[in-house]
């Protein structure tokens, strides 16, 4: 396994400061406190005019070219985005559309949002979540919402502490998975299994 991975964060917001950075930087902190990561933040608000030339002419800028390539690279990432309309935000959404595709295949990923409120929430269940598992990353089973009022509260620091946790988890499992790859157990398919044990299929 590699001794630091390199954790990216790809942060939506909008203002200076912002509430998406805040929640970003927590997680990473977070992350950076169970395993040995080197982390870089993407800013996609300044990254917006070169996206929008991608778009239209296929090329990508020297900036965005070199988020590209930090994601592609990256062992793992956290996704941060704030909620407009009751989904994630259409610049986040274009940032990840012009990635290639394969860029996300198997890459950890901790998915998060911020809104004014906490009717929002389920924005990482309804849009997020099937958004990165569209792009076939493995995507950490807890995601972390943070509304207006939940800032300074308990419930949040747990679920950024979770999250984290799994975040960390999966990066250093699937690294060594990388690592031992000629060590790694063979799936047996179930159909051979059954055989083995004289079990007849139903």
């Amino acid at each position: 396994m590699k001794d630091t991975m390199r954790l990216v964060v790809v942060s939506a917001g909008l203002t200076v400061p912002s509430s998406t950075r805040l929640l970003a930087d927590r997680l990473a902190a977070a992350v950076d406190r169970r395993a040995p990561v080197d982390v870089q933040v993407v800013e996609v608000r300044d990254l917006a005019v070169e996206i929008a030339h991608n778009f239209t002419n296929g090329f990508a800028g020297k900036a965005l070219a070199a988020a590209q390539e930090a994601v592609a690279g990256a062992d793992g990432l956290i996704v941060v985005t704030p909620v407009f309309s009751a989904s994630y935000s259409g610049l986040f959404k274009s940032f990840f559309d012009v990635l290639d595709r394969d860029a996300l295949t198997g890459k950890p990923v901790l998915i998060a949002a911020t809104g004014g409120t906490g009717r929002h929430s389920l924005v990482l269940e309804h849009a997020l979540r099937p958004l990165f598992a569209y792009l076939r990353a493995v995507v950490v089973p807890t995601g972390v919402y943070a509304a207006s009022e939940d800032w300074g509260a308990e419930g949040l620091a747990e679920r950024v502490e979770r999250a984290a946790g799994e975040l960390a988890g999966l990066m250093t499992g699937l690294s060594a998975a990388g690592a031992d790859a000629e060590d790694a157990p063979q799936v047996v398919p179930f159909a051979e299994q059954l055989a083995r044990l004289g079990v007849a299929g139903a």
